[in-house]
């Protein structure tokens, strides 16, 4: 019996690319990438090729800006706890919509429960939309970050993020987007779309799992939520997983090459 896989927004599985580009940095480029000699210099290089291949797939300034992490729910923890850390004598008011996925959630209520932050969750319409007016009358003097997902893993709806952006943008807020359900779908524009951080998951887009990325623009400050390390410029400690990134770097090169096509194709779908 031939098997039938309708659960891409759960996992989708490596391109043979990916699993072509990955091969060479399971047992033959295995060097540590934080090492000095030729090997960790060459591993290196390596990561630093990926980081441009993601900063080009969602148009970062930088490819600095990127930060490579173990996926979407440690990008999403770090990008709202780090910067609410690190901005908590600046304000302690955080805005998010009752629909995130729950890596924001817990982290949102682990700021509420251990920290003593106050958490504004937005209800959404019928068809599952932030009503921007509504984002604009939950703004407090002390609201400091405004969490909203860029596309629905249940319902598939996608936010006006050039809207919801220029409102945060307006007030002085940072604005972070859970974008692990729309990389690879749709096109991701970090500049036009006044996003300061950004989750990415490897695994959502035909690449390996274990590996993601948080995107934080240049000036944003980051509390670091892995300590032990200065790997990710001191932004995230512990050994960078070559192997993943390399793929996530080979996934994100054939996504941005082939949205075209591929939005076409998935529109052909849902509309038979």
């Amino acid at each position: 019996m031939t098997n039938i896989y309708l659960d891409h927004a759960a996992s989708t599985p490596m391109r043979k690319e990916v699993i072509k580009a990955v091969q060479p940095f399971l047992n033959r480029d295995f060097a540590n990438p934080a090492s000095a000699h030729l090997l960790g210099q060459e591993a290196s290089r390596a990561v630093e090729e990926a980081r441009e291949k993601l900063a080009d797939l969602i148009n970062a300034k930088n490819p600095e800006e990127i930060i490579f992490t173990s996926g979407g729910t440690e990008s999403d923890n770090l990008a709202i706890k780090g910067t609410a850390m690190a901005l908590s004598q600046k304000g302690k008011h955080i805005i998010t919509s009752r629909i995130e996925h729950h890596a924001v959630l817990d982290s949102c209520k682990f700021l509420e429960k251990n920290l003593g932050f106050k958490v504004t969750y937005l209800e959404v319409d019928s068809e599952g939309f932030i009503v921007p007016e509504r984002l604009e009358e939950a703004i407090q003097d002390d609201t400091i970050l405004i969490s909203i997902m860029t596309a629905n893993n249940e319902i598939g709806t996608i936010q006006n993020l050039n809207s919801l952006g220029r409102i945060a943008a307006e007030y002085d807020i940072l604005f972070h987007t859970d974008a692990v359900q729309a990389a690879g779908q749709i096109e991701i524009d970090v500049q036009n779309m006044g996003i300061d951080l950004l989750s990415l998951s490897a695994h959502k887009f035909n690449g390996p799992k274990g590996v993601g990325i948080l995107y934080a623009k240049n000036g944003v400050e980051l509390i670091p939520q892995l300590t032990g390390g200065s790997q990710e410029r001191n932004r995230r400690a512990g050994t960078v997983n070559v192997p993943g990134v390399v793929g996530m770097g080979k996934a994100a090169e054939l996504a941005k090459n082939e949205l075209e096509t591929k939005k076409e194709n998935l529109l052909n779908i849902r509309e038979y």
